[in-house]
């Protein structure tokens, strides 16, 4: 039987016939290594980039052993971040869709404290959230841990770096001894291997290497003197490149505010996503940048770790990492499934030993490359595809993706190739749509009503 096959696992029949339904052919390297350990019940380190199939690695053997029977919490997956929680929490219940009742509840804060306490009332057997806000339910007496059969850490080094370290020791103080610990990990730094150390028995130890793939992401470096040239030589990038989607990678958060506002002053549409903004800021930063009405996204590491962005053209590290490993996970957010990327990284003489480092890590010689002609500074500023519309009317009021959708494209209204992704909250929704359309798109909506009420929207600047 073929080892990467899915059905070379001892999972549940239901899960198995998910799993090819949800078009999965075979397992990925982390799944292949970890899935059949996991699934025997033993505690697990693995240490693989964003993108490798981790979560169904975890998903799958929580769901395995679920026991539906019981409304009490069997499993609790700790995320570092609210969109991290998420996406999981929904990955989850996507491979679960076969096993009737069970219930996945996700507790993150940013959220209102009392509705999760009340769905937790009716029980959970999986739940997915943030270390703060499942240590103030514990507190709170909100549910017990008491049953707990498996913890996971997804993501655990971006936890401890978040300033976790307190939450998580509390939240662990309330789980039994006698349990499974899986820990996930992109980067291995000796603060997490005390945390593992200390909670976990006799793991097996996992690692997917790292490395980049030269066919689908193509690396340049460029060489700097100084600061004022750096930010000039981002520019010239840009504008040679002229990617639809990018990620600038900073190493500081004062770096990312400082290139975010020398990018805007040239006319690029750009946002910053640093640990200090608020979650109600960060939630429309991401939204925007997944809808491509902001074509550029200046970020630190912690602050872009979990980002589920796809179709991502070009990565820039404005700074190299201190981190070979960081480096690799940078770049491998972009040329993803299929399509292919680039990459550039601008240096400077101070950062030598940084980039010596890295050509060892990579094995590859580093030549920096020749930066564009300052002609093309000259050429057509990059303007994102698409503007974003703010609908004040969410989950809570009952509306759907559909019915947005219809708004805009009904009787005289839009083509529907000029809507982009449509994101609903609770009580605000986000529309994407074709720049050259959003007035019109504006005063259609006002047209329209839900339940009574006029569908006001507006647009969102940069």
């Amino acid at each position: 039987m073929d080892q990467n096959s899915f059905s070379s696992l001892k999972l549940r029949p239901e899960l198995l016939n998910n799993i090819v339904t949800l078009g999965y052919t075979e397992m990925t390297p982390i799944q292949t290594q970890s899935l059949p350990h996991v699934i025997e019940g033993k505690d697990v380190i693995a240490q693989a980039k964003t993108g490798s199939g981790k979560t169904a690695a975890f998903g799958l053997g929580l769901l395995n052993s679920v026991n539906t029977s019981s409304l009490r919490v069997q499993s609790l997956v700790l995320c570092p971040t609210r969109e991290l929680a998420d996406q999981v929490a929904q990955a989850i219940r996507q491979l679960a869709r076969t096993l009737p009742n069970v219930k996945v509840l996700t507790l993150c804060g940013g959220m209102p404290f009392r509705p999760q306490t009340t769905s937790l009332q009716h029980g959970a057997h999986i739940v997915v959230g943030t270390p703060g806000r499942i240590a103030k339910h514990l507190r709170k007496k909100s549910f017990e841990l008491d049953q707990l059969k498996t913890l996971v850490l997804d993501e655990g080094d971006r936890m401890l770096e978040m300033g976790f370290q307190e939450q998580l020791d509390s939240i662990i103080d309330e789980t039994p001894k006698e349990r499974q610990t899986l820990l996930f990990s992109a980067t291995f730094p000796d603060t997490i291997q005390s945390v593992a150390d200390d909670v976990m028995i006799d793991p097996i130890m996992i690692k997917i290497e790292s490395k980049h793939d030269s066919s689908s992401i193509k690396q340049h470096f460029y060489k700097v003197e100084d600061n004022d040239q750096r930010i000039k030589a981002l520019r010239l990038l840009l504008m040679q490149h002229r990617p639809e989607s990018t990620v600038i990678f900073c190493n500081t958060k004062k770096d990312t505010i400082t290139v975010t506002d020398e990018l805007i002053d040239h006319g690029f549409s750009a946002l910053d996503l640093h640990g200090d903004l608020e979650q109600r800021e960060r939630d429309e930063t991401l939204v925007r940048f997944a809808n491509k009405s902001i074509s550029i996204l200046v970020a630190t590491d912690v602050a872009a770790r979990g980002l589920d962005i796809d179709s991502l053209d070009a990565v820039f590290n404005y700074h190299v990492s201190r981190d070979c490993e960081v480096h690799v996970h940078r770049i491998g957010r972009t040329g993803r499934a299929g399509s292919t990327g680039i990459a550039c990284s601008i240096f400077s003489e101070k950062e030598h030993y940084k980039m010596e480092r890295l050509q060892e890590f990579l094995g590859e010689e580093i030549k920096g490359e020749v930066l564009p002609d300052e002609s093309v500074l000259k050429g057509k500023k990059i303007v994102a595809p698409m503007s974003a519309i703010k609908i004040k009317i969410g989950k809570k009021q009952k509306i759907r993706a559909g019915n947005i959708l219809g708004a805009l494209t009904g009787e005289n209204g839009l083509a529907g190739t000029n809507v982009g992704k449509i994101n609903i909250g609770d009580n605000w929704s986000y529309v994407a749509v074709a720049r050259d359309c959003v007035d019109f798109a504006v005063e259609k909506l006002a047209e329209e009503q839900w339940k009574g009420r006029p569908i006001e929207g507006w647009v969102i600047e940069s």
